[in-house]
């Protein structure tokens, strides 16, 4: 419920603490390991976590294995992607990190800082959107995601929105 009080010229909205002004994710175009064209868009219809990263980042390397477990355990209920932005000259070390880690979720390539400034989440990695089934941002998670920030708006969503609503930015660093 918005509420309006005028105050002589004044005039002042009162939003619920709970409300949070969600914004749509931009449509990102990638490339995938097998090298196919990947859209954000495309995770529409599901709920998605979207993780940037980059294999010389030491917090990425500690965050990208618990965010593929996290994947397993929402499989068929939740899409995980993992999205690089490593340079073209460093994308040879992105598979054998994924293979010697067995990352499981999507992969994808061709991430930048101005990918990263685009969806409000600054320029350093790692760094993670949680999507609702609309491709609209919930939560931004600027640094490493711990396990409770993905699972509190996951099962938030998956829940229909019941109870408080999850942390709209979350800074860990």
């Amino acid at each position: 419920m918005i509420r309006a009080i005028r105050a002589t010229t004044l005039l002042v909205l009162f939003l619920p603490a709970a409300t949070s002004v969600a914004k749509r994710v931009p449509n990102l175009e990638l490339r995938d390991m097998n090298g196919y064209t990947q859209r954000i868009a495309s995770l529409r219809g599901s709920i998605a976590v979207v993780s940037f990263w980059a294999t010389w980042c030491a917090p990425c390397q500690q965050e990208l294995p618990r965010l593929s477990s996290l994947a397993q355990s929402y499989a068929g209920k939740a899409r995980f992607v993992a999205i690089s932005i490593d340079s073209p000259k460093d994308r040879a070390k992105i598979q054998p990190f994924v293979s010697s880690h067995n990352i499981t979720m999507d992969i994808w390539l061709g991430g930048d800082t101005d990918m990263l400034g685009r969806v409000d989440l600054g320029d350093i990695v790692p760094g993670t959107l949680i999507l609702d089934d609309q491709g609209e941002i919930i939560t931004r998670i600027m640094g490493e995601a711990r396990d409770e920030d993905v699972r509190t708006a996951v099962d938030w969503l998956l829940n229909e929105r019941k109870g408080p609503a999850p942390e709209s930015l979350i800074k860990r660093y």
